[in-house]
């Protein structure tokens, strides 16, 4: 679809599905101004005599894999008409969809599905959520007794939009699972300029931001992702929100995966959660597109051959072999003394993000992992705590 074309195929059908129904006028002439903020997607449409069927879209991203930033093709927008469902038409764009992305060089995809077990079937993963974490201002009360080095910036995210983009760049470089969209979507965080940048700064240098807005006065600090370099960074933002103690009633920050915010003070009275629900709150997914992500990576001194079966995309036998400190594949080599792990898209995802354990596999369906094999997997491909970060 060209951008105009969306205004009247994939936006409404998208819209229906992720949004109240029936549109009012004012929400559908707001389509235009999306348009471009989607510039650069590659969205997909099946249309039959002139009706949207079903619509998806792509968008060409990047994500950390184990220290290493690949292209990563975030699909968004995969919606279906409801007299059209259950007729394999989104079947039909996805596999369109990322037969395209993983050609244009996207070995990695992710994405926030609708039911997780139906992508699922597509080879994905499911990934940790991050954490909303809440507390009341005043449990934050001692750290506006200490005297903390380095300083605080607060302005508007329209104003201060570069150092947050320059720092979710450092993120990416750092974390594994960080994923950051291109610039012509994110810019429209600056445009819209409806949130505070708060940045932490330490002998000059950006070591912490955080977006965010209050509802109400008495009513919620809601802080967008915490992302911070150190706990200094992490208590600047936090002694900041803790000066809202007579304004606001509660704060809410998300937080990665792996923080343990019951940890930052003694006595802070925290509630932690992250809910997995559907429809509306399930985790992320992912998967690899391609075994093109996995060479060269960071790898444990393991040796395992992999039969990958049942995937469009991942199939035919490999030896991954990371005895060298780096991940090296050999298609169909021969095994030599290497344990035989056999192994669908979505089990070699699984460990290749760190979410799973090679014995996990088997009761999930996703392969058949010998004991031997689970040791050089294992090895290969230690857990890791994956932190998405963008939500599309």
């Amino acid at each position: 679809m060209s951008a105009d074309e969306r205004l009247t195929t994939s936006f409404p059908l998208a819209a229906y599905a992720f949004e109240s129904s029936p549109l009012g006028a004012a929400r559908i002439e707001e389509f235009r101004d999306y348009l471009p903020y989607n510039q650069g997607n590659r969205t997909l449409i099946v249309e039959e005599d002139g009706r949207t069927l079903a619509a998806g879209s792509a968008i060409p991203m990047r994500q950390n894999l184990r220290g290493t930033v690949l292209p990563m093709a975030g699909v968004a927008g995969v919606a279906s008409h409801p007299l059209a469902r259950r007729q394999g038409h989104v079947r039909t764009v996805l596999h369109q969809l990322l037969d395209e992305m993983r050609d244009e060089g996207h070995p990695l995809t992710a994405l926030y599905p609708f039911r997780p077990s139906f992508y699922a079937r597509f080879g994905y993963t499911s990934l940790p959520k991050p954490r909303t974490v809440t507390f009341t201002p005043a449990d934050l009360g001692p750290l506006l007794r200490r005297e903390l080095p380095g300083e605080v910036g607060w302005e508007r995210i329209g104003t201060g939009y570069p150092a947050w983009r320059a720092f979710t760049e450092r993120c990416l470089g750092q974390r594994h699972g960080f994923s950051v969209f291109p610039d012509y979507r994110d810019v429209g965080l600056r445009d819209r300029d409806e949130r505070w940048l708060l940045t932490a700064r330490v002998d000059g240098e950006i070591t912490g931001v955080v977006t965010y807005r209050i509802d109400e006065h008495g009513g919620t600090l809601a802080a967008d992702d915490l992302l911070v370099a150190d706990p200094l960074a992490r208590a600047l933002l936090l002694q900041f929100f803790a000066r809202h103690v007579d304004q606001v009633q509660r704060v809410t920050v998300q937080v990665p995966p792996d923080e343990l915010p019951e940890l930052w003070l003694t006595d802070l009275d925290v509630h932690v959660e992250a809910r997995a629900a559907r429809p509306g709150s399930s985790a992320p997914m992912a998967r690899l597109l391609s075994l093109d992500a996995l060479t060269g990576l960071p790898a444990g001194p393991g040796r395992v051959r992999v039969e990958l079966t049942g995937d469009r995309w991942l199939a035919g036998s490999h030896l991954l072999d990371g005895t060298t400190g780096a991940l090296e594949l050999v298609p169909g080599a021969a095994s030599g003394r290497a344990p035989t792990a056999t192994l669908t898209a979505a089990g070699l995802s699984a460990l290749a993000y760190g979410v799973l354990d090679p014995a996990e596999l088997p009761w999930r369906g996703w392969g058949e992992v010998p004991v031997d094999a689970a040791a050089e997997l294992r090895s290969i491909f230690p857990r890791r705590v994956p932190y998405l970060f963008a939500d599309f």
